[in-house]
């Protein structure tokens, strides 16, 4: 595509809000597999009478509108909430209307679709494998490396897919606690946005068929190497 300013092809304002999201949601993903995985396996494994409570507040972003996350999220990054007191105290500064502002934020909001595909796919395998790995003298941790992580990887490509594209599409929350910085905080949900309130509908409509075409490469990779009809008889 052409880098032009006309409504003709992505403007340069463009090109740094696309970038700026690919960065958001790859480091987003990341984050979410490495802290997300325990989550899933805790809550697929335990028999805790916390179990029903920590699923609930995983799966509170589904439910919530992300303006109300976004605002909580805000009061509590902020000088005076807790999370911006620990970061000042660490002198990091505070993290509102920061790129790891967006991240911190990102990774709550798009945890249920990390954490439920992991979960599934744990529980799908059942008790039977890990505990032949145990009769093997196999730790938990071996255990995990090489039986469950094996068997859950459909999970773990959902997960990652899910997650990386919700991420793409967040808006209410990201403006909530990043605002509208260009190439710190501006993301392209919010650039579609600028080009709607200045009436630039020919440069919305390139980013936003842009969004449209990569949903839906990312459900036909999603489809593609998970098909919800493999293991059917």
């Amino acid at each position: 595509m052409a880098i032009v300013s006309d409504g003709m092809g992505f403007s340069a304002a463009d090109l740094g809000a696309i970038w700026l999201t690919l960065r958001l949601a790859s480091a987003t993903t990341l984050l979410l597999l490495v802290a997300g995985t325990p989550v899933a396996w805790w809550l697929a494994t335990t028999r805790s009478r916390w179990k029903a409570p920590v699923s609930a507040i995983v799966a509170m972003p589904l439910v919530l509108p992300p303006t109300v996350l976004g605002f909580y999220l805000l009061l509590a990054m902020g000088p005076h909430g807790p999370v911006g007191q620990l970061t000042q105290a660490l002198g990091l500064g505070t993290l509102p209307f920061t790129f790891w502002g967006l991240v911190a934020g990102s990774v709550i909001y798009s945890m249920p679709f990390v954490v439920q595909p992991i979960q599934n796919a744990i529980e799908s395998i059942g008790r039977r494998p890990l505990e032949v790995a145990a009769t093997l003298r196999a730790s938990p941790w071996d255990a995990f490396w090489t039986v469950a992580l094996p068997l859950a990887r459909p999970g773990f490509i959902t997960a990652a897919i899910l997650g990386f594209a919700h991420t793409v599409g967040e808006f209410g929350l990201v403006l909530m606690i990043g605002g509208n910085i260009p190439d710190v905080t501006r993301v392209v949900s919010v650039q579609i946005y600028d080009h709607v309130e200045a009436l630039e509908y020919a440069s919305a409509h390139w980013l936003a068929g842009a969004m449209v075409a990569f949903s839906f490469l990312t459900l036909l990779a999603l489809y593609t190497l998970n098909p919800p009809w493999r293991g059917r008889k």
